[in-house]
């Protein structure tokens, strides 16, 4: 069964454009790794320091595997320094499609 997954990112507000710039140049990977079925990343119209990340992927553990990628590769270590709160990833299952 596809996964969704939400990934919730609070920002400094300093630190905004240069995330969404990274996770611009991330997401061509993001497509075409093993199991991805499509990702795109929204931004809080209400408060923009909060991006999210809405996945779909073909199992919870292709993305568990895709984010241990991402993560043994480094393209996550900087992230930490930008974050305002923990960041947020939630996995949902579709219930009426």
């Amino acid at each position: 069964m596809a996964c969704t997954v939400l990934l919730e990112l609070t920002l400094k507000p300093e630190a905004v454009d240069g995330v969404k710039e990274g996770l611009k140049g991330m997401l061509p990977d993001t497509r075409a790794y093993d199991g991805c079925i499509s990702v795109y990343a929204t931004q809080d119209q209400d408060n923009p320091t909060t991006l999210v990340a809405v996945e779909k992927w073909e199992s919870r553990q292709h993305y568990e595997k895709y984010f241990a990628w991402r993560q043994e590769r480094g393209d996550l270590d900087g992230l930490a320094d930008a974050l305002a709160g923990e960041p947020s990833i939630r996995y949902m299952d579709t219930f009426d499609e």
